[in-house]
């Protein structure tokens, strides 16, 4: 009986923001990867160990939550302007699926690092000492990013004191501007509020009528008030993720949305789509202890944000929903503006089960339209491993 032999792929593993994944230079797949289709969803399946119905991804290079279930995909940028395009798979754990169809914010933090090392950024653009501006071209959602990476003696610095709650160790410092981060092409005829209101009235079968602020920006988000849905905000994992009856319900608020904002046309799609839209709870602010034990208290956060990722409560929080929420919080009358006081801001921190995190957003209303011109967040990043992957030949 023949064997086929594993191929080996060269990669690299790595930590951004909150988020690990296999990042991949397009140059460095298979052929038939290479392209967009099966062949490129059934290797980065097979890379990652899905779909797993143990929900566990022993047998890849995934850690079994949507934090770490994740791939990325850089090449060169022919667009004027850009550096390098990026593009991100979420991998489902447990079905055979990889969703296309939204970014990963805190993997945008590792972009420019992988983009300098792998030898996809022009040399010259590259400072002795300093800091190299990428730019980024998002190219599930075509927006641009931009990453300030700070270089010492010509690569990369990924150490430093600069601290991110729901990261252990400090690194340094990765600044990140989303461009315009409305989403052109999602719901509606692409409006950031895709039914053209701040508030919207949300039925739920099984739950009642919720007051929901929908929102395209940095990625789809359905925010509902905790209260409303028998939270405080201050919900760690366990008290979410423990429950299925919670976790079914979170699931039909998001699939109803998902109708309402026109991101699909019939509720069984929601299934599919796992990556897009999220769901977040928010309330004022209140003193709670964090995951790792550390105290936040109310006097230090504006409000607070819970998220959900893939049918689970984040750890932390999602890079592109931070953007959502520094985005609705820029708005008076959203939900999220509400929750932490009302009235014109251009930053916000917020708590989350990990800790803080403080994201800005510039707003502004012309002819009675609201357009953001971009977000701002720190984040860190890290390569972990780097060399090749290796994955049985008769996957492609």
């Amino acid at each position: 009986m023949t064997h086929t032999p594993q191929i080996k792929i060269s990669a690299t593993y790595m930590r951004g923001g909150t988020s690990k994944g296999v990042f991949f230079r397009l140059q460095d797949l298979p052929a038939s990867a290479q392209v967009p289709g099966a062949a490129r969803d059934a290797l980065l399946l097979r890379v990652i160990g899905s779909p797993d119905p143990y929900g566990k991804q022993i047998d890849g290079m995934g850690a079994a939550t949507s934090s770490t279930s994740k791939t990325v995909i850089l090449s060169k940028s022919s667009r004027p302007g850009h550096d390098v395009d990026y593009l991100f798979g979420q991998v489902s754990i447990d079905q055979p699926f990889v969703d296309w169809s939204g970014n990963c914010g805190n993997l945008s933090a590792a972009v420019g690092s992988f983009a300098i090392s792998s030898g996809l950024l022009d040399a010259g653009r590259i400072p002795h000492n300093g800091v190299a501006t990428v730019r980024i071209w998002q190219a599930n959602i075509g927006k641009t990013i931009i990453a300030h990476m700070p270089i010492t003696n010509g690569e990369v610095q990924e150490t430093g004191d600069f601290e991110l709650d729901g990261v252990t160790f400090p690194a340094a410092e990765v600044k990140l501007e989303f461009l315009d981060p409305a989403a052109e092409e999602e719901g509606a005829g692409g409006s950031m509020f895709p039914t053209g209101n701040l508030v919207d009235e949300l039925e739920v079968p099984g739950i009642g009528t919720l007051k929901v602020t929908l929102i395209n920006a940095g990625i789809p988000t359905i925010f509902v008030e905790a209260s409303a849905i028998g939270y405080t905000g201050t919900e760690l994992q366990d008290a979410i993720n423990s429950d299925p009856q919670a976790l079914a319900r979170f699931e039909t608020i998001r699939a109803h949305g998902a109708l309402r904002m026109g991101l699909i046309t019939n509720l069984e799609q929601a299934a599919t789509r796992q990556h897009t839209p999220k769901v977040a709870f928010v309330a004022p602010p209140a003193s709670y202890v964090s995951s790792s034990g550390k105290p936040v208290a109310s006097g230090d956060i504006d409000l607070l944000v819970r998220a959900m990722s893939m049918g689970k409560l984040h750890h932390a929080m999602m890079g592109t929903a931070a953007v959502a929420i520094g985005t609705a919080a820029a708005i008076p009358g959203t939900l999220v503006n509400l929750a932490a006081g009302g009235g014109a801001r251009n930053t916000v921190r917020f708590g989350h089960p990990s800790g803080t995190l403080m994201v800005g957003a510039e707003a502004a209303q012309v002819d009675g339209n609201w357009s953001v011109t971009k977000a701002i967040m720190s984040r860190s990043a890290r390569v972990l491993m780097e060399g090749t992957v290796r994955i049985p030949g008769d996957v492609l």
